[in-house]
């Protein structure tokens, strides 16, 4: 079953809707991560879908949005600042706790990573934070309108273009940006930081990285991005990316155990985990077992699937027989292994089988015997293993009785 996205949307700062999209993976989630674009970027800029991705492929989900007055989110961009964005970031937190879960990991890119680590002590229930390319001031942005300062002055707002194009700054964005200081929020930041950067970043130095690592308290870690750009343009950049944040916090998150269904003596009993579509937690005699289909059907692989299972039934039962036969005649038996398979045929197909039409079931089971046996030890091993009570038992008249549970 692939991962699955929904339309959100939510109140912002400003009182204006925001859109968002919520990336789910099948089942319940190992925890939510909130995600902040970069400056003047929207929630489906690439590096933003691919890292969504990733990491929903990992068992997260992701919330990311568009800021204020950008993308499908109402509002005017020229009414925005850094300030306005850590508080749209608040309240997308506020909306994950209401309707979902709060975030356990908030990831911000360039600008959008400044604002997380701004936003961090507004979301208590954050374990973890991850910068990527991020500057260490959010005033670094105004290189962008840099010898322009006379102009936005004297008129209070000007247009500068970034990425083809145009958006209006103001006076009070830019005041607002040389009020910010990070340095004292990195400190106290009290959650586990995980930096991220390029070392050839041409638009964020990587001088920003070291100022972030070298202002937070540990645990924290930095990534180098090697040869990736800023905007993580390359596929395999931001998969990269997802693969080492999805690794980094589930060692922060408290994994919750799965509880296991209560079964009395001689009972077998199976309940959906909730964890996929088709993962199953079993009790077998106080047993925890996981059952689970494949990820080419629809599985999350989780363990094995009904037919393994019931290839392992034979298996062990085979070798537990030829242990119990050969302990009783003391015979030199050091090992047994048996390999099992499980296969559709067509019944034309099988000149021992009474069906003649259709398909049949075929088990394949080859078994290796170990020791100082002669052939006719060896022969008569084989024939015992047609005894075992499992086989006996696919090979006899099988009937299930089936009742609803009150």
């Amino acid at each position: 079953m692939a991962p699955s996205g929904q339309k959100v949307v939510f109140e912002g700062a400003q009182g204006q809707t925001l859109a968002g999209r919520l990336d789910t993976p099948p089942g319940k989630p190992r925890g939510y991560v909130l995600f902040a674009h970069c400056f003047t970027c929207t929630k489906d800029i690439f590096a933003a879908r691919r890292v969504a991705e990733a990491l929903t492929r990992r068992g997260f989900s992701v919330l990311r949005f568009d800021f204020t007055g950008l993308g499908h989110s109402e509002g005017e961009f020229a009414n925005t600042d850094f300030s306005s964005n850590v508080d749209d970031l608040v309240a997308a937190a506020d909306h994950l706790r209401d309707r979902f879960e709060a975030p356990a990991i908030l990831v911000g890119h360039s600008l959008g990573g400044a604002a997380v680590l701004a936003a961090a002590e507004k979301i208590p229930e954050a374990v973890g934070v991850a910068t990527i390319n991020a500057p260490a001031d959010p005033g670094h942005i105004t290189h962008l309108f840099r010898g322009r300062e006379d102009e936005l002055r004297e008129h209070g707002q000007i247009t500068v273009e970034i990425a083809g194009k145009s958006f209006p700054i103001t006076r009070q964005f830019v005041d607002d940006l040389r009020r910010q200081s990070l340095g004292p929020k990195i400190r106290n930041l009290g959650k586990a930081l995980l930096v991220f950067h390029a070392p050839r970043d041409q638009i964020v130095g990587i001088d920003n990285a070291a100022e972030i690592f070298t202002a937070a308290r540990h645990p924290k870690s930095f990534i180098s991005l090697d040869d990736a750009d800023h905007l993580l343009s390359r596929r395999e950049d931001a998969v990269y990316v997802a693969e080492v944040l999805a690794a980094w916090a589930t060692r922060y998150l408290k994994e919750q155990p799965l509880e296991l269904p209560k079964a009395g003596p001689g009972e077998v009993v199976v309940r959906e985990a909730g964890t996929g579509k088709f993962a199953q937690i079993i009790n077998a005699d106080g047993h925890s077992l996981n059952a689970d289909e494949p990820a080419e059907l629809g599985g999350t692989n989780t363990g094995p699937s009904p037919y393994e299972f019931l290839l392992a039934g034979l298996g062990a039962c085979t070798s537990m027989t030829l242990r119990m036969y050969a302990d009783h005649r003391k015979l030199d038996l050091d090992r047994v292994t048996v390999t099992l398979s499980h296969d559709k045929i067509h019944a034309e197909d099988c000149a021992e089988c009474e069906t003649r039409e259709g398909k049949i079931d075929l088990i394949r089971r080859t078994i290796a015997i170990e020791g100082d046996l002669t052939d006719a030890q060896r022969a008569r091993l084989m024939e015992i293993a047609d005894k075992c009570p499992v086989h006996r038992t696919l090979h006899g008249e099988v009937r299930v009785e089936t009742d609803l549970a009150e």
